[in-house]
């Protein structure tokens, strides 16, 4: 589960925050992303060896490396290698390997880090790659698509869109009477399969206090009951407005109500749900292929159901960047372009690997719709609700988390929790600002 590796190392927002801090790398021009080549339909200059970074440390990191084999396999004159850290580390690490000289020509990196290391110079603008290859919004999911763009400059192009969907267990299905066949899409049908799992005796839905998966639920109710963690410019925290006090208040209510545990310990959600004792959870697209390991459970998956007034859902996407370098090697940048474009063009054998395409054409693959069950969650690609391109914000949506946390334990009424989260998340944004010069 390398996604969840990164949002536990958000949790380290201190130490990435010092670090980042210290960059101020790379050329001051936009050098390295005007370099040149012809942005990326083909190289023709000497060979050059391009470092590449990623987090992929599960399963999906095998997939990754057989698809740049397969790149260098079809390039004689550009040979990618991989260097593969837990993304806590990885993060970390980026911003002084830059400075020193040593860091990777291209680099994964999660959407909503893009804003924090374009801000401190450490990746460099690719709007040539989109221009000179045609792409555009019509090519890409419309919110993955605008999410690369920080300052009005492109710094990431889309490889992937991983949301959270509705993971259920049909066997539990079974013995409260309810069609495995027919997972609840809206608040009606869902609060009935609660009703009648209750009726049966089973807890239905446990919802996790921490952001591994019930502050990723509330995350996405949030945005289906009319709210949003951020105002428009995202130089407020709204998170405690009256559409993201219901949207919590109802998560706190199942709780009460006996349709959850009082006390979910880490993962153990998504545990019971394994082993048949929770009907709902709400989790990330890549625990399809783990799920796939245990043949002895009955699941599905679906999308979120629509809780609130509209559809709306977490998620996040990887996107390929380019590494500002001390001094720009034009060809290895044209080469990097290159390699973007190839993997972003074959990413159906990544969707493999537990990701939704963020290329219409492959989403369009018939190869693709036969894989059911990312094929039954790319449905949620219109409803994602990604956090703003601003730098920093990361460790800021943390402490929505952590008022999610108290709210469902209990600690403190879900207004008030909200409240206090806010009042701490203003005053980073501001003090990001500053940070940032943003």
């Amino acid at each position: 589960m390398s996604t969840r590796r990164h949002f536990l190392a958000l949790g380290l927002g201190a130490a990435g925050a010092t670090a980042l801090g210290l960059a101020g790398c790379g050329d001051d021009d936009d050098s390295a992303g005007t370099a040149a080549g012809n942005g990326g339909k083909d190289y023709t200059g000497p060979k050059v060896t391009l470092n590449l970074w990623n987090g992929f440390t599960g399963g999906d990191g095998d997939i990754f490396k057989k698809l740049v084999d397969t790149f260098n396999g079809e390039h004689a004159n550009i040979a990618v290698t991989v260097a593969t850290y837990r993304w806590e580390d990885y993060y970390a690490k980026l911003p002084g390997a830059v400075t020193s000289g040593n860091g990777p020509d291209v680099a994964v990196m999660h959407m909503d880090m893009l804003a924090t290391f374009a801000a401190r110079k450490v990746i460099a603008p690719v709007d040539d790659v989109a221009t000179a290859l045609g792409l555009s919004e019509n090519d890409f999911a419309p919110t993955v698509w605008k999410g690369g763009l920080y300052k009005d400059k492109r710094y990431g192009i889309p490889l992937d869109m991983h949301p959270v969907g509705l993971y259920y267990n049909k066997a539990l299905f079974q013995r409260a009477g309810l069609d495995p066949a027919k997972p609840p899409q809206d608040r009606a049908e869902m609060e009935a399969a609660l009703a009648a799992l209750k009726g049966a005796g089973i807890q239905g839905f446990w919802i996790s206090p921490f952001q591994f998966t019930g502050g990723m639920t509330a995350y996405s109710l949030v945005y289906q009951f009319g709210g949003a963690l951020y105002n428009a410019d995202a130089t407020k925290a709204t998170f405690n407005s009256d559409a993201a006090v219901e949207a919590v208040s109802w998560l706190r209510k199942l709780v009460t109500d006996g349709h959850s545990p009082a006390d979910v310990g880490q993962d153990a959600d998504y545990l019971a749900l394994k082993a048949g004792q929770n009907a709902f959870n709400v989790n990330g697209i890549w625990q399809v292929n783990d799920l796939k390991k245990s043949p002895e459970v009955q699941w599905g998956v679906a999308p979120v159901p629509q809780i609130g007034s509209k559809r709306a859902v977490w998620a996040n996407s990887h996107n390929f960047a380019i590494v500002q370098q001390k001094r720009t090697d034009a060809n290895k940048v044209a080469g990097a372009k290159v390699f973007i474009n190839w993997l972003s063009q074959h990413s159906l054998d990544w969707a493999a690997g537990g990701q939704v395409p963020a290329r219409r054409s492959v989403l369009e693959d018939p190869k693709f719709i036969a894989l059911t069950e990312a094929k039954a969650l790319s449905a949620e690609l219109p409803d994602a609700a990604f956090p703003p391109a601003t730098p920093g914000i990361g460790d800021v949506t943390n402490l929505f988390y952590t008022a999610f946390n108290e709210a469902i334990l209990g600690k403190k009424p879900p207004k008030q929790a909200l409240d206090d989260g806010v009042a701490k998340a203003d005053k980073l944004l501001e003090d990001n600002r500053k940070k940032y010069g943003d």
